[in-house]
């Protein structure tokens, strides 16, 4: 009973996206199973700060990462604030828990050369329909930094030719405009033309569809992305999220400042956009390496 209505407070009060409000209640629901496998709570109230550290103790030894143990200690802290706001608990038990550390790791990029090079390149993507789909993704993701769910919302009444930008909605269905150079923007028509003239049956309002015309679904961009990162890169990680690591590198490392890089990521903080300064750091100290005497 508390759990849905607090599903329900964030779904429609706070307006979470489909995704985070699935990602809530798996994480309360698999808390809920953790303490009915021990001594069940009857109610909230009932529940401590020990039950928690319990769970805590729980997925580490189920070897999960410390970043996804603290996500989810992060939702039980917001179901417990969203209880004691209601009245139903007095005292929120997660509010003192110690999570794990998270150890730091820098963004993983692939080379910004290299991809500009196979992108002009006319030898690896095809000119029909799916090679230039292919084609749109990536110069999209490398191209714009957006995020995979922000990709996969665009519609076409979302781009504006003429003032060359794109509306996407991002997290906490925040509308943000991010511009597109003059060859994304050719790609883009040409994308479009491709797909009225394919005549799918399913007439689908989204940008991105599969070979059928349906909806593109996040999988299927996975496989775009890793196919055409295999030709450059032999890193493990190929993701859309490498894209937008990229992006934001290359951007900071060609003079962007801070600030313009955050609003085109749609970061709501400054903090997370500050990440990328590490791996500038990093880049000036291997040339530093390569260039000085007494390096």
């Amino acid at each position: 009973m508390f759990l849905e209505r607090f599903i329900q407070y964030i779904k429609f009060e706070k307006r979470y996206s489909p995704h985070t409000v699935t990602a809530y209640r798996a994480d309360l629901e698999q808390f809920m199973a953790f303490l009915t496998a021990g001594t069940p709570a009857d109610h909230p109230s009932e529940i401590t700060h020990h039950d928690i550290r319990n769970w805590i103790v729980s997925l580490m030894d189920d070897k999960l990462a410390a970043r996804s143990v603290n996500r989810k200690v992060a939702t039980l802290r917001k179901y417990f604030r969203f209880l004691l706001q209601e009245g139903v608990i007095e005292i929120n038990p997660a509010a003192k828990v110690n999570t794990p550390k998270i150890p730091k790791t820098l963004p993983v990029v692939v080379e910004d050369v290299k991809l500009t090079q196979m992108l002009d390149s006319d030898d690896i993507f095809t000119i029909d329909f799916k090679g230039t789909r292919d084609k749109l993704v990536i110069e999209l993701l490398f191209g714009t930094g957006m995020r995979l769910a922000e990709l996969l919302g665009i519609k076409e009444a979302d781009i504006n030719a003429h003032e060359q930008t794109i509306k996407v909605l991002g997290k906490r269905n925040k509308e943000r405009i991010i511009p597109v150079n003059k060859e994304l923007s050719l790609l883009l028509k040409e994308y479009i033309t491709l797909k009225k003239n394919e005549n799918f049956d399913n007439k689908s309002l989204r940008l991105i569809v599969t070979d059928k015309g349906a909806d593109a679904y996040p999988k299927l961009i996975y496989l775009i992305v890793q196919k055409y990162l295999s030709y450059i890169s032999t890193q493990s990680k190929k993701s859309p999220h490498v894209l937008r690591h990229t992006f934001a590198t290359t951007l900071l490392n060609n003079g962007a400042d801070l600030n313009s890089i955050k609003e085109l990521l749609g970061h709501a903080n400054l903090s997370a956009t500050q990440i990328y300064t590490h791996n500038s750091v990093e880049r000036l100290k291997s040339i530093y390496k390569l260039a000085h005497p007494k390096a």
